[in-house]
Order: structure tokens, then sequence, then C-alpha cells
């Protein structure tokens, strides 16, 4: 594992515990990533590291970001991921989201049944499919974050999941 691989370990990591305690990850910790994540590329590569450094947060921040949009995730998850782009690179990163995502469908399976909402969830899914067919694809208020009132998944979870598994098999 390089030196980035394990920044973004650590990065994730920590993402992780403050998702957990508070149902947040901070601009604190997810900015500076960016930032020292440019750099660090800057300072072992040039340019041209600094600038594939820039494209991996930029597709981390592109890839959730119409999730955040409609109101199904928060800015912090989104934030994270443009944070482990910055040190992993735009084609990890992509990688660390199609992991995420099927890591975060099968925790979120796991979190409906253990609260009993799985029904209700499988309910709200054929709901908001059924609003975007008649609505178009927009926010649906009662189940954004916002308004909704299900059991919640710190995503950074699925996400950390999603890192390990890119970094495990690429």
């Amino acid at each position: 594992m390089t030196g980035f691989e394990i920044a973004a370990v650590l990065v994730g990591l920590a993402g992780c515990a403050t998702d957990i305690a508070s149902r947040r990850i901070p601009n604190a910790l997810t900015l500076p990533a960016v930032g020292v994540g440019v750099a660090a590329h800057a300072v072992a590569g040039g340019l041209p590291e600094a600038s594939a450094a820039l494209l991996g947060g930029l597709v981390g921040l592109a890839v959730f970001l119409p999730i955040f949009a409609l109101g199904g995730m928060g800015g912090g998850d989104v934030k994270l991921m443009a944070a482990l782009g910055a040190w992993i690179g735009a084609g990890p990163v992509g990688w660390t989201a199609l992991y995420g995502a099927l890591a975060g469908g099968v925790m979120a399976i796991g979190v409906g049944a253990v609260h009993g909402y799985l029904g209700q969830a499988l309910a709200n899914i054929r709901g908001l499919f059924l609003f975007w067919a008649v609505q178009g694809v927009r926010p649906m208020s009662a189940l954004t974050l916002e308004h909704g009132h299900g059991p919640r998944l710190p995503y950074a979870l699925p996400i950390f999941a999603g890192l390990l598994v890119t970094l495990w098999r690429h």
C-alpha cells in the first residue's frame, strides 16, 4: 500500500468515526484532506501529479453530487469522496463509489431489517420512482434526509468499505 493510499484510509477512518459519533463529516476533516492530498501529490510528482489529484477530487465530488442534490445524501459524504479522490485519483475513486454504493445497499437492507423498516423502505423506493415518473427527477420532500423519519446509515461506512475493496482489488 502506498503512502497516498494509507492517507486515504486514515481520512476514511476519521470520516467513519465522526459520522458514527455525530452523523456528520465535518469540513474541518474533508477540506484540508483535499488540499493536503493535492499538495502531497504536487511534492511527489509536480504539476502532473497535482493535476491528477485535483481531477480525483473533482470526480470524487461529482459521483455522489446528484444524490446529494436530490436530498438522499449528506454533503459531508460527498466531500469525503472528494477528499479520497484527491489521495487515490480519479479511477480508483470511481471504483470506490461503485463498491461503496453496493456496500451501502447491503448495509441499508441490514439496517432496515434490524429496525423493522425494510418493508417501508421498499415502499418508499417504489413511491419515489412513481413520484419521479410523474413529477420528474427532483427531491421528494418526505424522503429527503432533512424530512425523512427512517433509520439512518452513517454513509461513511459503505464509502470506507468501497475504499478498502478498491485498494484490495486494484
